[in-house]
Order: C-alpha cells, then sequence, then structure tokens
C-alpha cells in the first residue's frame, strides 16, 4: 500500500514527539517540515529524517506532493494554520485545543467536510488503547452504574511563554484543562445539564489555575481542576455504585486499577507498549484518509464541538475574552 506523506507545520516541542512517533509507523512517509525559519525548519528535517524543509507554512502547503499536515502552533493560531492547510487540499491532524472558540471549530469542520478532507483533533488519550480499556471495563459492570468523575491536571508550568500570554490564547484551561474535560466527556456521553467555574486569573490576564463542575444527564457529575502553579497528581477516577477506576494520567496512563466497595485492589491492567503514544492518533489519521472519511471515530467533529462549547461556556463565566477572537 502507498505511503502516506506526512508533514508537520510548526516545529515547536510538540512537533518532536509527533516526528518520533511517525517514524516508527510503516504507512507514512516523513516528508515535510514547515517552521518560521528555514534554518530551524532543516534542522527539524534533518533530526527526524523529513525530506523537505520550508522557511513559511505557505511553501508547505503549495506543495503539491504534502498529504496530511500536522499542525503543531499556539492555540492562538490553530484556526488560521488549519484554514490555510484544508484550503490548499491537505488533511489536517490539528492539534489540542482544537481552536480558541466553538465558531472558529464549526467553520474549519464545515470547510473540511464541504472539500472532503480529514480534519482530525489530536486528542491523543482518546486514541490510545487505554481509552478503550476503560470503556470495556464500565461496559462490564466492574463497578457498576458510574455516578461521579474526578480529574485533575497541571504542573508548575506558568514560566512557560505560550501559557503566560493571552496573544497566544494562554491560561490552563485550553491547555491543561482539556484533558480532564475530556476524560469526562470520555466516560459521560449523557447531556450536560449544568456548568459550574471559577477561575484564578493572573496579572497578564489569563487562569492560573481553575475548577469545573458538570452535572449531566441521569444524576451524574464531574468535578475537574487544572492549574499551572501545583503539582498535580494528573489522575482521573471513576466512582461506580460498586467501585472505582482509577487511571494513573490523564494524558498517556500506563496503568489502570480497579477497586471494589470495601477500596480493595481487584485489578490492575497495564497498557500496551507504544512509541510514545501519538501514534495512535496518526495512525488512525491513516485509516480514516485510507476510507475517505473526514473525521476520526476515536474523536469525531460532534464530541469536538461537545467540548469547544463547554469551553466556551466556561471562559464566558469567567470573563474571560482572547485577543484573537
Amino acid at each position: 500500500m502507498e505511503k502516506i506523506k506526512f508533514s508537520i507545520l510548526a516545529t515547536g516541542n510538540i512537533a518532536n514527539s509527533m516526528a518520533k512517533a511517525v517514524n516508527g509507523l510503516e504507512m507514512f512517509e516523513c516528508y515535510g517540515a514547515a517552521s518560521r525559519s528555514y534554518e530551524r525548519a532543516k534542522h527539524f528535517a534533518e533530526k527526524w529524517g523529513f525530506q523537505k524543509a520550508y522557511g513559511s507554512y505557505e511553501e508547505l502547503v503549495n506543495d503539491p506532493e504534502a498529504e496530511l499536515i500536522y499542525v503543531a502552533s499556539p492555540h492562538s493560531h490553530h484556526y488560521r494554520h488549519a484554514k490555510l492547510c484544508l484550503e490548499h487540499g491537505k488533511h489536517v491532524l490539528l492539534e489540542k485545543a482544537f481552536t480558541v472558540n466553538a465558531s472558529q471549530a464549526e467553520e474549519l469542520i464545515a470547510l473540511a467536510r464541504d472539500k472532503g478532507l480529514l480534519l482530525a483533533e489530536a486528542f491523543w488519550p482518546r486514541y490510545m488503547p487505554s481509552r478503550q480499556m476503560i470503556v470495556d471495563l464500565i461496559a462490564q459492570g466492574v463497578i457498576g452504574e458510574v455516578r461521579s468523575v474526578v480529574a485533575d491536571f497541571g504542573g508548575p508550568i506558568s514560566h512557560v511563554e505560550r501559557l503566560s500570554r493571552p496573544e497566544l490564547a494562554g491560561g490552563a484551561l485550553l491547555d491543561l484543562g482539556v484533558y480532564p474535560l475530556n476524560f469526562a466527556l470520555t466516560i459521560f456521553t449523557e447531556e450536560v445539564r449544568d456548568i459550574q467555574s471559577s477561575a484564578v486569573m493572573s496579572p497578564e490576564g489569563v487562569d492560573w489555575m481553575n475548577g469545573i463542575t458538570l452535572t449531566f444527564e441521569g444524576a451524574k457529575t464531574a468535578v475537574l481542576h487544572s492549574n499551572m502553579l501545583a503539582c498535580m497528581d494528573n489522575r482521573g477516577i471513576i466512582y461506580g455504585e460498586k467501585g472505582y477506576i482509577e487511571t494513573n494520567a490523564l494524558d498517556n496512563c500506563s496503568e489502570i486499577r480497579v477497586y471494589d466497595g470495601d477500596k480493595k485492589l481487584t485489578a490492575c491492567y497495564p497498557v500496551p507498549e507504544q512509541i510514545n503514544g501519538y501514534e495512535y492518533e496518526a495512525a488512525a489519521c491513516a485509516e480514516a484518509i485510507r476510507n475517505g472519511r473526514v473525521e476520526c471515530v476515536q474523536m469525531p467533529h460532534s464530541e469536538t464541538m461537545r467540548l469547544m462549547r463547554i469551553l466556551d461556556t466556561v471562559r464566558e463565566q469567567w470573563g474571560f475574552k482572547l485577543p484573537c477572537e
């Protein structure tokens, strides 16, 4: 089967993780790397074995051989860069947070559908085997009816420039808070009936930390916290009527533990070995493209929009508007 030419737009830290993953996948040809600096792009391409380097994003999207582009720029630029790729006929794997608001996300999804192109959100836990393992355990009834989810994510990373600057869509919510939110939405498919939230804002005008409580139809709740000032344990816990399930990390967990009603550990499931976890979303994109789909079944557009609308509501409660909106 012919390989898909995989390219990367923006060559920052997260792009290195994706480059490592696609180098281990036979369905891809590491094709192009684009940066705002040709020297940075060239260094990245040489480091990871990409065939071409581009000193601008426009050069990449105008290359007729580029097929699938992973957009790894800051949140503030996702809409513009994904639109640029789609308008030039490229399939797109777009880093999370997908965009800064739901209206931007809706426009990109409509454009991708109109052009018959794949547009997928790179929310890596959604694509991992661990996600299906958790869903299967719940379906098997090992902890009974699920009633509540508690999750947190973060660390002392407020010094990172893109997190502290409003013009880069900084703050804990869009970078860190999406993890506990995504975890809750993976577990609960019911309609969200109520959203309550609060935040502590930085002097620069972004949220340092936040707390969110979601109430779902059917007497189910999620209590979620993200923070870029303090060390967090980054766990997710799913509470049922007969026990609870714990995942030891919201981003890339290594094991899933099951406890009974007496808080006794009854099972521990390690997740399969992996390259670094990014390979699953890339492979899902290849499968979707080969089957002519415009979305990945693991993270369909409906789930991206469900998350984006919650993020909009939360920021509206805080009065937190970004310069790029």
